[in-house]
């Protein structure tokens, strides 16, 4: 697609089009959405990034974003990027943009991880993005579940709790 360039998120200005684009990704899933834009700030910018943004931008229009971090399998033997986060504008839908940022990201990934696999989560009830996935060669990790720990438990199991 013509006119469309891809870009870290480095800036405040990148940051506030991320934290727009996440918003508006919780909003199409009908997702909370509990990530503050200071949040974003110290997970991107901190002392060791916990995360990575990439914007697509058609000239000064947010065309699409991803939020992205590291993840290393023993299985595999390598270096993964787990793709957390992946919106593209409605208006934009269709025109190849989620393909190109994954793609990026994959670039992205293996500069600064070797990462040569990328993992992500998908909803049950999003099928539309179930279909986009399969269509790029994605396949469900059959015969696992993604198991959590949320933060008063996480507490609880460290004894910080309080």
């Amino acid at each position: 697609m013509a006119g469309l360039r891809f870009q870290s998120v480095a800036c405040e200005e990148d940051l506030a089009r991320l934290d727009e684009a996440l918003g508006a990704l919780s909003a199409d899933l009908g997702d909370s959405h509990a990530t503050q834009r200071d949040d974003l700030r110290r997970a991107l910018f901190g002392p060791c990034p916990a995360a990575h943004g990439l914007l697509a931008l058609r000239e000064a229009e947010t065309a699409g974003a991803a939020l992205f971090s590291p993840v290393y399998s023993t299985v595999r033997g390598a270096a993964g990027v787990f793709v957390s986060d992946l919106w593209v504008s409605p208006l934009m839908r269709g025109q190849g943009v989620g393909r190109r940022l994954l793609a990026e990201v994959a670039a992205a990934g293996a500069k600064l991880w070797a990462a040569d696999w990328l993992k992500l989560a998908v909803y049950d009830h999003s099928t539309a993005s179930q279909e986009f996935y399969r269509r790029l060669g994605f396949q469900p990790a059959l015969g696992m579940q993604d198991m959590r720990l949320d933060a008063a438990r996480l507490a609880a199991l460290t004894g910080r709790e309080g």
